[in-house]
């Protein structure tokens, strides 16, 4: 998978992705990130402007659509291909485990971080951008998000994990929450392993991991339990 990213601010990016599991995947070339400083598509070479102010008034400058446009084209150019283009937007479809599994099926991503009062419109219907949120909140720019995004996409890439199991077992894949976990001691300051995680016994381990996977869900997440609840109860039918 390649992941190249439109950024104002490239050099955030390295001291995350190549440490860690991504910075491992990306040296067995399992993944590849190329960050793009936008500006070097500015229409204008020496003040490498991207930005100009909103019609229609209001404060804060907005990121203008031709530079955005160069930069997605040259992306294009270099791979053969239009990848598939996302930007980081508050006002997008909320990141879930879903989302995630499908992006993690496209084989060139283009991530586009927005700044300010965020981009021009018209270069977003140009090219059919995706718009992606990590929550009902808003950040200062598109960067960390798109950090969030290429994490947990990039994770379920064959080979990035030591199994599939890895991610599989974990909360919302399923649309379940994740059951506890314990490693040694068997007893912490007085508080135990629960028994039948010592047992040995495979099958009872797995229903009671069901069984707390169903709990934890039910406690910290009704929304989800209720939603898996109409899932299960739909494939019954």
């Amino acid at each position: 998978m390649r992941v190249d990213i439109l950024t104002l601010f490239p050099e955030m990016f390295a001291p995350v992705l190549d440490h860690s599991i991504l910075g491992r995947a990306r040296k067995k070339g399992l993944l590849q990130i190329c960050c793009h400083q936008l500006r070097d598509f500015s229409p204008d070479p020496r003040s490498r402007r991207v930005d100009d102010t909103v019609f229609g008034g209001g404060k804060g400058m907005l990121l203008m659509a031709e530079p955005i446009a160069r930069g997605i084209d040259a992306i294009t150019e270099h791979l053969g291909v239009r990848p598939r283009v996302v930007y980081m937007s508050p006002r997008g479809r909320v990141l879930d485990q879903a989302l995630a599994v499908e992006l993690a099926g496209t084989e060139n991503l283009c991530v586009l971080c927005g700044h300010y009062e965020g981009v021009d419109q018209r270069v977003l219907d140009e090219y059919g951008a995706e718009e992606i949120s990590i929550g009902d909140y808003v950040l200062t720019g598109g960067e960390l998000p798109a950090m969030v995004l290429i994490d947990t996409v990039s994770r379920m890439l064959p080979g990035v994990l030591s199994d599939a199991e890895c991610f599989t077992e974990e909360s919302h894949f399923s649309g379940l929450l994740e059951y506890p976990q314990y490693t040694r001691p068997e007893v912490w300051r007085g508080r135990e392993t629960p028994p039948v995680l010592l047992s040995g016994h495979h099958e009872n381990v797995r229903r009671w991991r069901r069984e707390q996977s169903l709990q934890v869900t039910k406690e910290m997440r009704p929304d989800l339990y209720a939603a898996y609840l109409e899932k299960e109860k739909a494939a019954k039918e």
